[in-house]
């Protein structure tokens, strides 16, 4: 069974507890990411020592290495998302399709160390440009491209609701 594209729109996180994982990110702010992410990436570590990491759960949920591969590249994406937000004035985000990149990035045939080394790079690269925003900057407004407005302040807790809530996917 092929892994089903997730089509749901998670920016209701914003607002309240997430219902599936029990991640709260409303008290979250740009500077509180990095603090976050560190303590994530010790358990994103753990996880990808893991001698069963590769495996699947089943045929349709992705392995803990394709999560943790995933992660690697929400931190890019979010990364470039807050570049733009600080660069330009009401700026749209381009379309990020995550199923798509699973299959380009080739992520269950990567090696853990490899995914480790990247979301390493790739977290300390996140969490510096988060704790870059000076407090003035927080407020700064954009769109994602269905429309979804987002801040700083909202893009950092969209982004800590999916680190944290992957790693609840693959108990971490």
């Amino acid at each position: 069974m092929a892994i089903e594209p997730d089509t749901k729109d998670w920016t209701w996180v914003l607002q309240r507890p997430c219902t599936e994982c029990g991640t709260d990110v409303t008290p979250y702010a740009p500077s509180a990411i990095p603090a976050m992410m560190d303590g994530a990436l010790r358990r994103w570590m753990a996880v990808l020592r893991r001698p069963d990491a590769a495996q699947r759960p089943d045929g349709s949920t992705w392995s803990p290495l394709e999560y943790a591969a995933h992660v690697s590249d929400v931190c890019r994406v979010f990364t470039d998302r807050l570049a733009l937000l600080l660069r330009e004035q009401d700026p749209t985000f381009p379309d990020w399709d995550q199923d798509a990149a699973a299959v380009d990035g080739r992520y269950a045939e990567r090696s853990s160390d490899e995914v480790a080394g990247e979301l390493a790079q790739r977290a300390k690269k996140v969490s510096a440009a988060f704790a870059g925003v000076p407090l003035d900057q927080w407020d700064r407004a954009g769109l994602r491209s269905n429309g979804s407005p987002f801040t700083v302040r909202t893009l950092g807790q969209y982004f800590a609701h999916d680190v944290l809530h992957h790693l609840h996917d693959v108990d971490g």
